[in-house]
């Protein structure tokens, strides 16, 4: 067991972990947030998604090991920081069962911070990797496009 720091939604965390322990259970399990989901643990649903200083990372797969003095964002921070993501998630009907939201609304935050005005076709290819089961698609979309100003085609 090691010790290490990151912080985590702007809170300085100190854990200890197995190096090889996934990110997505130090946040789950030690941490206590359960907006990160484990859906398939191998980089395939993107449920698990956060951002790692900045970038969209598969928290189901990075050892703590390789994020020391981290910086992490979660849903809950997304939440907390009032992002417009969650608002227009809400007004859109966006999230049905709620299973895959919070790695797609973390990925969307990361494509409206690198690029504020995406057309259709650029979200689509940056929520490519988010699989939702309920159909829900299309709202989520809708929903990011109404963040984005002026809403493209």
């Amino acid at each position: 067991m090691a010790q290490f720091s990151l912080t985590v939604n702007g809170v300085p965390h100190r854990v200890e972990a197995d190096e090889a322990t996934p990110l997505l259970y130090v946040l789950r399990n030690m941490i206590g947030l359960d907006g990160p989901r484990y859906g398939c643990g191998a980089e395939q649903c993107g449920a698990c998604t956060v951002l790692v200083n900045g970038e969209p990372r598969h928290a189901c797969t990075v050892p703590i090991d390789q994020l020391a003095a981290a910086s992490v964002v979660t849903v809950e921070g997304l939440a907390r920081d009032g992002h417009p993501l969650i608002e227009a998630f809400l007004a859109h009907n966006a999230a049905q069962c709620g299973y895959c939201s919070s790695g797609i609304l973390v990925e969307a935050a990361s494509l409206l911070a690198a690029n504020p005005t995406p057309t259709r076709a650029e979200v689509m290819r940056a929520l490519d990797g988010h699989l939702c089961r309920c159909g829900a698609h299309n709202r989520v979309i809708k929903a990011v496009l109404s963040v984005s100003s002026p809403e493209k085609p």
